[in-house]
């Protein structure tokens, strides 16, 4: 007896979907790495705005991980607009301060727009996908037992890495701001910078 396919037009329509928010996770994933390359290798420190966009993609993440987890469901779309919703209105209130002549950009350009530029696009590109994917009704059926299932090692391993990459933006955020405000343009790691760090791991 040969094993059922895994092809992506075998699957029901409720696993398909549940493969294609574990590929929008990894997208996550993505957005948030490019930000910590950006960060580490070109020492280019988040600001506030930068960190509560950061925020609302992990809002979005939660979102599509419970679709992996759990399955599809219309409230883990809503967790999806709503967290791009408030990612949105920072990205577009950091956008709007720099774009008047002479007032400066903050940051490095990526492909000739800045990060907080790029995220906007991608919160409404999220926004629009989230509510075009709610229009098909069928991934939200119960698939029938034996149905074949998506492959759960991919889902299992976008979620793990956007929980190691939360505990690293948290854990970042907080040595660059103290466990204080951070400030408006950061120059270094307050945790370092005060020895607070150092003194902790002994050095």
């Amino acid at each position: 007896m040969t094993a059922p396919s895994l092809a992506y037009r075998d699957l029901p329509h409720p696993e398909r979907f549940r493969l294609l928010n574990a590929l929008g996770l990894l997208a996550v994933a993505a957005v948030l790495l490019a930000a910590f390359f950006d960060q580490f290798v070109f020492n280019d420190l988040p600001c506030p705005l930068c960190i509560l966009q950061r925020a609302g993609f992990l809002g979005v993440a939660v979102g599509l991980a419970m679709n992996v987890k759990f399955g599809p469901r219309p409230s883990h779309y809503a967790i999806m607009i709503l967290s791009s919703l408030a990612g949105g209105a920072v990205s577009l209130r950091q956008t709007l301060l720099h774009i008047i002549p002479g007032e400066g950009a903050y940051g490095d350009a990526f492909l000739g727009l800045h990060f907080y530029a790029w995220a906007l696009t991608l919160f409404i590109v999220t926004v629009t996908g989230s509510a075009i994917l709610m229009l098909f009704d069928g991934q939200f059926e119960r698939p029938a037992a034996g149905a074949p299932a998506h492959r759960p090692w991919l889902g299992g391993a976008a979620i793990v890495l956007v929980l190691l990459l939360a505990l690293a933006n948290g854990l970042s955020t907080v040595i660059e701001c103290g466990g204080g405000l951070c400030a408006d343009n950061p120059t270094g790691y307050q945790l370092i910078q005060d020895g607070t760090l150092p003194r902790l791991l002994g050095r």
